[in-house]
């Protein structure tokens, strides 16, 4: 499976951000990906977190995120791992943070609403209360793409190791953190935590982040990428914004999990 994770500098232009959204998949899919992931806040960065209510969507209807990521995947023909998206709740002001899956056919196949929410005071001065707008999820979601299963989660849950480790358990060969990483934590922090996720569950990790300035002086990380299950980094995004491509090979995975059996020596 050829996958290919997508590197944007969304800002406070949702259509604009859709226009670059679709452009890019185009390319990933003309070069042949089958699977592509968008980064967090693909469709909208506001100046504030609670500027996400005013566009949060039911995925049920025909507002113009959904609409264009069900047409992105049914023109291409390919798997598309979206977002977070501001998705409504039952919660009237604090959306979800929600990554959809898209299957070839335009149709949504997996909802994965943002369980571990950001809320940081860094030494940096940035301060981000996530929680403050966004309602956090709950339950874990794994997709088949056949050949393979796909575990998804979001940016933050990935300090969260035990949340991998329960998706592995449900057969996850893949897994998606599309994120918008700070500045500060990402050039500390991504690539370590991104293999240490790939290393300890054997798994391929597609992680397609935001970079670059955004509203209210928010600076993102970039080094959107790609990790193998020995926890080499397979493909990486330059500066600014487009894609990165690699081979997702299965058997090379097995290989990997037959010598080093780890998954089967668990005892706690």
């Amino acid at each position: 499976m050829l996958a290919a994770v997508v590197q944007l500098s969304s800002q406070n232009d949702l259509s604009r951000n859709l226009d670059t959204v679709a452009r890019l998949v185009r390319e990933a899919a003309k070069a042949g990906a089958t699977l592509v992931a968008l980064p967090e806040n693909f469709a909208f960065m506001g100046a504030e977190e609670s500027d996400k209510l005013a566009i949060a969507e039911d995925l049920r209807g025909s507002g113009p995120i959904v609409t264009a990521l069900r047409a992105l995947a049914k023109d291409h023909a390919i798997h598309l791992v979206a977002g977070g998206m501001p998705e409504q709740s039952h919660d009237p002001k604090r959306p979800f943070n929600t990554s959809v899956y898209v299957s070839p056919k335009g149709e949504i196949g997996g909802v994965y609403r943002k369980i571990h929410l950001f809320d940081v005071d860094l030494a940096d001065g940035t301060s981000l209360k996530e929680s403050n707008a966004t309602h956090p999820g709950d339950d874990l979601v794994t997709v088949d793409l056949h050949p393979a299963i796909l575990g998804m989660s979001v940016c933050y849950d990935v300090r969260f190791p035990e949340l991998y480790r329960k998706l592995g358990a449900l057969g996850a060969r893949i897994v998606t953190v599309p994120a918008a990483f700070t500045m500060m934590t990402g050039k500390d922090h991504w690539h370590v935590l991104l293999r240490a996720r790939a290393i300890e569950n054997q798994v391929f990790v597609l992680a397609p982040a935001q970079c670059g300035k955004h509203p209210r002086g928010r600076q993102t990380y970039g080094k959107s990428l790609i990790c193998d299950p020995w926890g080499d980094v397979l493909a990486q995004c330059a500066e600014g914004e487009g894609f990165a491509m690699a081979n997702l090979d299965f058997a090379a995975q097995d290989r990997v999990r037959a010598q080093l059996p780890c998954l089967t020596h668990k005892r706690l």
